[in-house]
């Protein structure tokens, strides 16, 4: 019945991505020829630029959550360490945005540690420095580009994105506004939430003795959202886009908050007419906006099927071997 299930899950965002993606071609008059002829005619030095920029999005983030899990004195071989993040990157292709990659490499991991609550925690606290350090950039990049703030979808996307990033800090940090969220979830039909959100309140709790920690965690979060727009900015000039780099540290975060709903696959189809809707506010034309989107999703395609390659071969081994957890 499970299987059943995800199954159905897994067709509905398929369809839902192709569906976005239809609407999107239909809607703008995109015409598939000219949108090949503007991929193949890239500048494929800038391309390769912005593909190795894009590499660095992923070396930080492996070395950021593997800090977060040697805090809470998970000790594993790097080998094994990477097995898990890669599987994350791969699945997150084929899973509803990256959620469900954290999912995978949450659910490997704590098989592996028989430390459930504490791997979980890393994940959760993994993203959630992410998601602040993608605040930490779109909020000075607004106030250097004050012109954008009178746009009221860019208004209303960074007030909905500060919004949420403070309801969780506080539901996770402060004991006060805690304890008065456990009381709303007193009913026994909230049970499993609650219970989900103490464990993660106490296990996250541990982190407020490790204040240099989390200092660097989220420098090197800054430092990703800072990475990912430039990557995207290569792929732009690549183009022939010329727009201010600060359009990319506005438009970029907002898109990768929204694409966290899991609605479609890897977020495909939703992505492109965000870039579409966004790019178009700095006078990108829509076809080439899309262009940027679609070479932007091709790396991570191409480094999810790295991978899931490590993945593979990584999880064919451990099954020829006895599960030996190694953390302390």
């Amino acid at each position: 019945m499970i299987k059943v299930k995800n199954t159905l899950s897994l067709l509905l965002r398929i369809s839902v991505s192709i569906l976005l993606l239809f609407l999107l071609f239909k809607i703008n008059k995109i015409d598939l020829q000219v949108l090949i002829n503007d991929i193949r005619g890239t500048d494929k030095r800038l391309l390769t630029a912005g593909f190795l920029f894009f590499f660095f999005v992923y070396f930080l983030g492996f070395l950021r959550w593997q800090m977060l899990l040697k805090a809470v004195g998970i000790n594993i071989p790097l080998k094994r360490l990477i097995s898990s993040f890669s599987g994350c990157i791969f699945f997150s292709i084929f899973l509803p945005s990256t959620i469900g990659g954290d999912l995978v490499r949450a659910a490997d991991l704590a098989e592996h540690t028989k430390k459930a609550k504490e791997v979980i925690a890393t994940v959760f606290l993994d993203r959630l420095s992410g998601y602040t350090g993608l605040v930490l950039v779109i909020l000075p990049a607004l106030l250097l580009g004050r012109g954008l703030l009178l746009d009221k979808v860019v208004f209303t996307s960074v007030s909905v994105i500060i919004i949420l990033l403070v309801v969780l800090l506080l539901v996770l940090f402060n004991n006060t506004i805690y304890f008065r969220i456990s009381k709303l979830l007193s009913s026994p039909g909230a049970g499993k939430i609650k219970e989900t959100i103490k464990n993660m309140h106490q296990e996250i709790h541990v982190f407020r003795s490790h204040k240099r920690l989390i200092i660097l965690n989220l420098f090197i979060s800054l430092v990703i959202q800072l990475i990912a727009p430039i990557s995207v900015y290569f792929i732009g000039l690549s183009l022939g886009i010329k727009i201010n780099f600060i359009y990319f540290l506005i438009f970029l975060p907002i898109i990768s908050a929204v694409t966290l709903l899991p609605i479609a696959i890897g977020g495909l189809g939703l992505r492109e007419g965000l870039f579409v809707v966004y790019f178009a506010k700095a006078g990108v034309v829509k076809q080439l906006a899309l262009a940027m989107s679609l070479l932007s999703f091709s790396f991570v395609v191409f480094y999810g099927a790295i991978g899931g390659l490590i993945y593979v071969l990584t999880i064919h081994r451990r099954r020829l071997q006895p599960n030996k957890p190694s953390c302390v």
